[in-house]
């Protein structure tokens, strides 16, 4: 296994063993097996809230993140690639769906939202399902389940299952929402039903609490971190949620264990399907609030539970990798390593992110972080790995991860209807290090639109008001009543409004970014 500090490495002798011997047992197989044995196994690691300059392979030094940087050194990093929105919910959206999420209206949910991926959408799993595929997700959800009310205590459905993954163990929606429970397929985990289970969410905490369980305003003391209005709901495990949850003792989780938990269920379900291609989707929790890392991570960084979840992180793809390396499917194996959006320091708990930052720059050289239109919002570290065929590079081509889907489509040489996936782009080249002939335009999803055209960044104006990402979470929102223009190459940072002076580029970009979203 792989050390919490470095990457041990095995005996070279061995693996190639290990690959003589698959490749002459798979010789005495069927033909039919043979062509499917040829597609890769597909894993994406997804982490949460995790900023573009957040691990040291992106110039991170107060946290060690040796098993991301391997990956990094062995792989292609991407210095322009991009999550889909700049908050949760819309990229997970996009990544699996091949869509914009604006097109499904798809925001940030509550943790009662029903499932937002209509069952029969072609998907990302639900295409490889077709190709031969055995598909997971286990980690953070936060898609939605079920049809409108959820009964927890029965069969929760729809849900992944439902659009094209065979085995699921969620976090139903993040941990810092009820329930906070473990939902195994249809099923939440442990549950005694005779204490059955309960939530209810209210805009205002302060508003008569429905169950008995202490809450974050009647009860502080209880609390292992503090934390705002808005986080202060029911107490689970000495940290207080949004949202109420009753009953359900038995199948709370622990948060310092949430991160084990997932990761002995994906390293499971690699073992159970090292004998053909699998897809493996683990969306972390880490490093979303709360951030209660196991206490063998403690002090693992400079920067507290932020810093120390970092590297609790960094361990957990590190126990992945070898598991593939144990089992000698490594070079069968291709990882996609990415993010969710951009990073926060402040999103609801105190935990000494901001304190014990010194000056560590977890956005990087660029401006903005989760929620914001700028680069940062979206701009994520990014690494593809697959040994044997994606060569060691850096690369500057621009992609997004709503381009997986058509790119793994390609890879598996499946042709995609023309109506499924549509705004993905085949980006299969890029990926596997064979071109860096990217995108020319895309997307960003925000709480507003920004457009990339190459080198130029275009974002929209807003007649609302987001002054609260600016002031209660610290980050340039990027939002604003007027147009914004800027050129990457000579300003990455978006500090030279250029609308006012490139007039042309502006009205090419308005009218591309118009184009897309369909407005008159």
């Amino acid at each position: 296994m792989i050390s919490h500090n470095n990457f041990i490495t095995i005996d070279i002798f061995k693996v190639y063993s290990v690959i003589f011997f698959a490749i002459l047992c798979s010789s005495c197989t069927s033909e039919t097996n043979n062509s499917v044995r040829e597609k890769p196994n597909i894993i994406v690691l997804y982490a949460d809230d995790l900023g573009y300059g957040d691990v040291g392979a992106y110039g991170a030094k107060y946290v060690k993140t040796p098993n991301i940087d391997y990956l990094a050194k062995n792989g292609v990093k991407f210095t322009d690639a991009h999550s889909a929105s700049a908050t949760c919910t819309p990229s997970r959206y996009s990544l699996l769906t091949g869509s914009y999420a604006f097109r499904r209206k798809a925001t940030v949910l509550p943790g009662d939202a029903s499932l937002i991926i209509t069952p029969g959408t072609m998907t990302l799993p639900s295409m490889l399902q077709k190709n031969g595929y055995t598909t997971a997700v286990i980690g953070k959800w936060h898609l939605g389940l079920g049809n409108e009310t959820v009964d927890w205590n029965k069969k929760v459905a729809p849900g992944p299952l439902e659009i094209g993954f065979d085995y699921s163990y969620l976090l139903p929606s993040t941990g810092d929402r009820v329930p906070s429970v473990f939902l195994e397929n249809h099923k939440v985990v442990n549950l005694d039903k005779t204490d059955p289970l309960e939530i209810s969410f209210t805009n205002d905490p302060k508003q008569p609490n429905p169950y008995k369980r202490p809450t974050g305003i009647t009860h502080p003391e209880l609390l292992k971190q503090q934390a705002d209005e808005q986080h202060s709901g029911s107490i689970i495990n000495g940290i207080s949620r949004i949202g109420f949850m009753g009953g359900g003792i038995s199948a709370e989780i622990v948060d310092e264990n949430l991160n084990d938990v997932l990761l002995k269920k994906a390293v499971d379900f690699i073992n159970q399907n090292k004998e053909h291609p699998f897809f493996l989707y683990f969306p972390f929790h880490d490093i979303h609030v709360p951030r209660v890392p196991h206490p063998r991570f403690k002090g693992k960084s400079t920067m507290g539970p932020r810093g120390d979840a970092i590297a609790q992180m960094d361990w957990t793809v590190g126990q992945i990798i070898s598991t593939l390396k144990q089992l000698g499917i490594e070079k069968q194996t291709m990882i996609i390593f990415t993010s969710d959006n951009g990073p926060v320091l402040n999103d609801g708990y105190e935990d000494e992110a901001v304190e014990r930052l010194k000056d560590h720059q977890p956005s990087g050289i660029l401006r903005g972080g989760k929620y914001s239109a700028f680069e940062a919002g979206t701009r994520v570290p990014t690494i593809s790995y697959w040994p044997g065929t994606i060569p060691n590079k850096v690369s500057s081509a621009l992609w997004s991860q709503v381009d997986l889907c058509s790119s793994i489509a390609a890879m598996i040489n499946y042709k995609v209807d023309e109506h499924k996936f549509i705004d993905s782009q085949n980006m299969q080249d890029v990926i596997l290090g064979t071109s860096e002939v990217g995108r020319d335009i895309m997307l960003q999803e925000s709480y507003t639109f920004g457009l990339r055209f190459k080198n130029w960044k275009y974002i929209k104006p807003s007649s609302k008001d987001y002054r609260w990402v600016d002031e209660d979470k610290g980050i340039a929102s990027g939002i604003d009543t007027i147009e914004k223009l800027y050129d990457l190459n000579i300003d990455p940072r978006e500090l030279r409004n250029q609308a006012n002076t490139e007039i042309e580029k502006l009205q090419q970009m308005r009218s591309l970014l118009k184009d897309i979203i369909n407005e008159d």
